[in-house]
């Protein structure tokens, strides 16, 4: 049994070794192929990959192993070196780019892996996705900098509460008329809109803060991951910096002064690789009780909508005050998110209307249908 699995780990290596050796001769010819800055920053890219080589070259042959030789690049890396020879990197690059991020977690739970490996995979593809981009600067990193009001709403509470919104109006909109159209009584129906908002509205705050939790959680594992890197290995993440900062298009010297002063100060530097290196702002990493508050409000408000007209009244007024409701907050719900997503508010607003008139008129059918049945 030892023996079989101790087969098996020297199989996983020599894998990993092959790997590592293809990806450094892909960089390679990709660094062949360019010049200046970029022939650069893919020379180091590669020499990353050579390290990580070594690194499963040494773990042989401490294993008593055979450490195989170089061999021939794969057949993909020699079909996307020749596109890049004969086209550009750039035709390439997004094709690369795509494969290191799907790999980008391949040593995070490696007992195996040298520290920083980890951190060097995820690495590769921002500096490629900062290559695609020819160095330029993000315009929404430019456009957040510069007008507040076009920040995402990472927390999660306003997505929360839109979706919350109309998800309450849609569900219970459908549900009342559902029994409205069986023909039940008042109380019937109010006793359902009742318990389609209360058991909905807390449906929904469960799952919010379920998804929060578990996001937020996430977040702070990658941000006390980083703080580790940066405690014990700060030259690796000095390096990860400069590279990145070239990609954008920072000249070596300048690449180096400024990763110098964002390391000096060690939270300046968290915060720093944190938004480069993992996409994530440290202040806005999101509320589950925030979301799962808003999210249980904003469904028991869409949600209240068609209950209010049987609170009052019964039968034929009721039905027609609370379609002429749910129509008035349907449209409004679409065209408010119209409006925040930048969109032409009336298209939206008779979109929303269209999707959640369909919804409640296919449950009316129906329950008109049952109801027909039954009696």
């Amino acid at each position: 049994m030892g023996k079989a699995a101790d087969r098996q780990k020297v199989k996983r290596w020599q894998d990993l070794l092959a790997s590592e050796r293809d990806a450094a001769a892909l960089y390679s010819s990709l660094a062949r192929a360019e010049h200046g800055e970029r022939r650069e920053i893919l020379e180091e890219l590669a020499s990353v990959e050579l390290r990580h080589a070594a690194h499963w070259e040494g773990k042989l042959r401490a294993a008593g192993a055979e450490v195989p030789p170089p061999g021939a690049p794969s057949m993909r890396t020699r079909l996307l070196a020749t596109a890049a020879r004969r086209l550009s990197t750039r035709t390439v690059l997004p094709m690369i780019e795509r494969a290191e991020r799907s790999d980008a977690g391949l040593y995070d739970r490696d007992p195996d892996a040298a520290p920083g490996m980890a951190d060097d995979e995820r690495g590769h593809a921002r500096t490629l996705a900062k290559l695609i981009d020819g160095g330029k600067p993000d315009p929404r990193v430019q456009i957040s900098r510069r007008e507040g009001w076009h920040r995402t709403d990472r927390s999660g509470t306003l997505r929360a509460s839109v979706f919350g919104v109309s998800d309450g109006l849609v569900s219970n909109t459908a549900l009342v008329m559902g029994f409205a159209g069986s023909g039940s009584s008042r109380s019937a129906i109010l006793l359902a809109g009742t318990a389609g908002l209360l058991a909905g509205a807390f449906s929904m705050a469960a799952g919010e803060y379920v998804s929060m939790s578990s996001q937020r959680e996430m977040f702070e594992r990658e941000l006390a991951l980083e703080a580790q890197e940066l405690e014990e290995t700060p030259e690796e993440e000095h390096a990860e910096l400069v590279l990145l900062y070239r990609a954008k298009g920072l000249n070596r010297a300048d690449a180096e002064r400024l990763a110098d002063q964002i390391m000096s100060d060690k939270k300046v530097a968290l915060d720093t690789l944190a938004r480069e290196e993992l996409g994530m702002d440290p202040d806005e990493l999101g509320s589950p009780w925030g979301a799962a508050g808003s999210s249980l409000l904003a469904f028991a408000l869409g949600a209240f909508v068609v209950v209010l007209p049987y609170l009052i009244t019964g039968g034929a007024v009721a039905l027609v005050t609370a379609i002429a409701l749910a129509v008035l907050a349907l449209f409004g719900v679409g065209a408010g998110i119209g409006v925040l997503n930048g969109r032409p508010a009336v298209r939206s607003g008779l979109r929303q209307v269209v999707v959640g008139g369909l919804a409640a008129g296919v449950t009316f059918l129906v329950g008109h249908l049952i109801g027909t049945s039954v009696s």
